[in-house]
């Protein structure tokens, strides 16, 4: 009971812990910042009204409501300002006054600025987590705070004598996410493209994931915010920015849709690939007609997908009944929540079975009726893509102490076993013709089986529509999938997720495969060699040395004798790289490396190789780092490393 009446104790903030992308990357971390507090009993009376005028002059704070807390004596402490920068810290211990305390604090910081920002989420004023991962593992990252204790005399002011003690705050727990900064990059940057195109007044969403564990690798909604500051702008904008639409939003998947009709009608052996059909354009269920969107004719049943027909799939629909289709949209994960680790997740909407008539089954077929969430539409896609299983979406791969040892890890589980994995392997060849033959054309990537689904749907207002593409590659051995949403385009040229979607998740795929460096189909991935030294030898003789290594090689200079080689001997190169041989000392060129900064990867290739140099290429999108600087001086044929960003909005 004595003990707080003869110390004063400040609260010294724990630090809060990392978030992590899958390969180390800091997405989240602190930095130092100040708190200042006052000890109201320590300021004279007749300092109170200049002290609280400064503090309010420099802080920016109103000044009635710092003399509010200045006149409280019956408060030991009393806090006037937290996340102080340093400039302002320094100004106030400058005043040297008695009573003003200054103390380190801890401010949050995402060095990515807006990348990834619906997954972090942010924090508040006191470092709490306030959305995204930020609030679902709170009380993992933020750490204990600890505190300095300070002897006080008997009208509760500092003494001079006795020690202050230090109890040592303890820091958070760090978490690291199944996310890809890189593959995050790819996507905000395609997804930053189809807002400049497409114009969707309701905005976009992209998904990528693994499609054999459910793990995400990257997630973008737009529009979007700066997590370093999520309260810019007016407030009534906040929650609109805030909301994660990849989880939160539901639309109507349309033709996407038609992957899981297909995928029940085939594991119910209720079609056959080869099995005829017929489109007029339309088909009548209970009176009632039903469009499709063109007039087909006869097609097969892989025809038919490959078209989106929806004649054939309110034919499948009406073979499946109610009952069937029923099991596998909830099978397939539809109408329920994920379990996915981040805030707001909405569980979509399917309509009572009791009250699906001829005419909702119908319309259901075909992805019409019933209400998704991207993030259950792209995992039931993966079920169809990865042999049958619905995985439940991974975000966060483990929690780690500050010395990486593991506290939690999160393994990819498996909800169910949906279809077979033979209808698995049907459906997979079918959705590749799609795109190599069907409305999917403009998810085609040279080199690589893209198999995949358009979807267009129209809003129940007119000239309202959402158009969606999922594409998933390579097609026979899926390692990614990926799911854009574009919700209301005002493209004046056309709505349909073929043509506005498709090329989104092209374009995300392209660089996703090529970073995660899966081989091109039929290009076989050079051999790699060590380069071998030929210094010194005679020309001949370093020829054939070079060549009988699998390498290929070029002369600077005259003369018979090799002076110099690039690369260096012991070098680990590609086989067929070529190796430069100079052969006379005089005639080895030097070049000064230049700034190439803000060039994209053609601009900076092109500069490199006009003076001789090689380039080595880290990312995509425009050069921020170089690796030798601007200015070294360089042999012709050495290389320079530049890293390559997305630019931000």
């Amino acid at each position: 009971m004595a003990l707080p009446q003869w110390t004063l104790d400040v609260s010294v903030s724990g630090k809060r812990g990392n978030i992590f992308d899958r390969n180390g990357k800091v997405l989240a971390e602190n930095v130092s910042v100040n708190k200042i507090t006052v000890i109201p009993k320590e300021i004279p009376d007749s300092q109170r009204q200049s002290v609280a005028e400064v503090l309010a002059q420099i802080l920016g704070l109103d000044k009635e409501k710092i003399l509010q807390k200045i006149f409280n004596k019956n408060m030991q402490e009393a806090l006037i300002a937290k996340q102080v920068d340093d400039e302002k810290a320094t100004a106030i211990r400058k005043l040297n006054i008695d009573g003003i305390i200054i103390s380190e604090d801890m401010k949050r910081f995402y060095p990515e600025d807006s990348l990834g920002c619906h997954i972090l989420g942010f924090t508040g004023i006191d470092n709490q987590g306030l959305d995204g991962i930020e609030l679902v593992f709170d009380s993992f990252l933020r750490g204990i705070p600890g505190k300095v204790s300070t002897p006080m005399d008997a009208i509760g002011r500092k003494m001079d004598v006795g020690e202050e003690e230090y109890f040592e705050p303890l820091p958070g727990y760090n978490v690291v996410l199944t996310i890809d900064e890189t593959i995050q990059h790819f996507t905000e940057k395609a997804l930053n493209q189809a807002m400049v195109h497409s114009k969707p007044s309701k905005g976009a969403v992209a998904i990528v994931m693994v499609p054999k564990t459910g793990e995400i690798l990257a997630l973008a909604s737009r529009p979007n915010f700066n997590p370093n500051n999520p309260f810019e702008g007016p407030q009534e904008e906040w929650y609109k920015l805030w909301r994660n639409k990849a989880i939160s939003d539901a639309y109507e998947p349309g033709s996407v849709f038609k992957t899981i009709t297909a995928s029940a009608a085939l594991e119910e052996k209720l079609v056959s690939l080869h099995e005829q059909f017929y489109c007029p354009g339309y088909t009548t269920v209970a009176g009632h007609r039903i469009n499709c969107w063109a007039t087909h004719g006869s097609e097969d049943f892989v025809k038919g997908v490959q078209n989106s027909c929806n004649v054939v799939f309110v034919t499948l629909g009406q073979r499946l009944g109610v009952e069937k289709l029923y099991k596998y949209i909830h099978d397939f994960g539809f109408g329920q929540r994920t379990g996915i680790l981040l805030p707001g997740e909405a569980p979509g909407l399917v309509m009572p079975e009791e009250s699906v008539g001829p005419v909702e089954l119908a319309t259901n077929s075909f992805g019409q009726g019933i209400a998704v969430t991207p993030l259950q539409m792209i995992t039931a896609v993966s079920a169809i893509a990865n042999g049958g299983k619905l995985m439940q979406p991974l975000i966060v791969k483990s929690i780690v102490d500050s010395n990486g040892k593991i506290v939690k890890e999160f393994k990819p589980k498996i909800v169910r076993q949906v279809i077979s994995e033979e209808t698995s392997s049907t459906m997979r060849e079918i959705l590749k013709s799609v795109v190599s033959e069907g409305t999917g054309k403009a998810g085609y990537i040279e080199g690589f089986d893209v198999a995949g689904k358009t979807g267009t749907t129209e809003k129940y207002m007119p000239g309202k529509y959402v158009a969606s593409f999922v594409g998933f590659a390579p097609a026979d051995d899926p390692k990614v999938i990926v799911l854009v949403v574009i919700d209301e385009p005002n493209n004046p040229e056309t709505h349909f997720g073929s043509q506005l979607a498709a090329p989104v998740v092209k374009s995300i795929l392209d660089d996703t495969l090529r970073y995660l460096e899966v081989q091109p189909k039929g290009i076989q991935k050079p051999a790699s060699v060590v380069v071998p030294d030929v210094r010194n030898m005679k020309l001949y003789e370093a020829e054939r040395v070079i060549l009988s290594s699998k390498l290929d090689f070029m002369i600077e200079g005259g003369g018979d004798t090799v002076f110099d080689q690039i690369p260096k001997p012991g070098a680990i190169v590609e086989e067929n790289t070529k190796v430069i041989l100079y052969l006379n000392p005089e005639k080895i060129q030097e070049v000064v490396v230049p700034d190439l900064s803000g060039k994209n990867v053609k601009e900076a290739a092109e500069i490199l190789n006009s003076l001789g140099l090689k380039i080595k290429i880290k990312g995509s999108g425009f050069a921020v780092n170089q690796t030798p600087k601007e200015g070294t001086i360089l042999k012709k044929g050495e290389i320079v490393e530049v890293e390559f960003r997305p630019k931000e909005n």
